[in-house]
């Protein structure tokens, strides 16, 4: 706790960098600057871009690791630690392949599914956290012979990016 307010801390997952922006993986990145609104002030801190925001009495923390995916727990961790934040108060953003384009799920603890930066975070603060996945859809479901690992680098279509937004505006905190 930050003096008597309780604190949230939302993280969105991606890739820091311009060639990332619109990208599958960067979803999470996506989500929490729609979710901060346009008008937020970001800041440099503790591994990660971060804007803060008093809410009714609670402060809420709003977070995209600067990283890279697959060490996004070194800024969690680091976030988490500084400003004492429970564990059931995280919240992650991510990408998930398993999930359709458009479907969303929630969930608290659980595998990680393969997914790099949820191991990431998952050794770095454990399991008992808040997940929102948003599908993105696999290759294989479509019959692409694309590799996970590009098809998670490229970029959205202009009609996928449209589904992705419709799902985001469906988060709530």
């Amino acid at each position: 706790m930050q003096g008597n307010k309780p604190v949230f801390l939302v993280v969105g997952l991606g890739n820091p960098g311009p060639e990332y922006v619109g990208t599958r993986h960067n979803v999470g990145f996506m989500a929490v600057q729609d979710l901060a609104g346009p008008d937020a002030t970001w800041k440099n801190e503790l591994f990660a871009k971060t804007c803060k925001f008093d809410i009714d009495g609670v402060r809420v923390i709003f977070a995209m690791p600067q990283t890279f995916m697959n060490a996004s727990g070194r800024a969690v961790r680091a976030i988490v630690d500084y400003y004492k934040i429970p564990i059931e108060n995280v919240t992650v953003i991510h990408d998930d392949m398993d999930l359709k384009l458009g479907d969303m799920r929630t969930k608290i603890g659980g595998s990680s599914a393969g997914h790099n930066g949820i191991k990431s975070i998952d050794s770095a603060i454990g399991r008992e956290y808040r997940r929102i996945r948003i599908g993105i859809d696999h290759p294989r479901d479509l019959g692409l012979p694309i590799d996970a690992a590009d098809w998670v680098l490229g970029r959205f279509t202009r009609a996928q990016m449209n589904e992705i937004y419709k799902v985001i505006e469906q988060i709530n905190l």
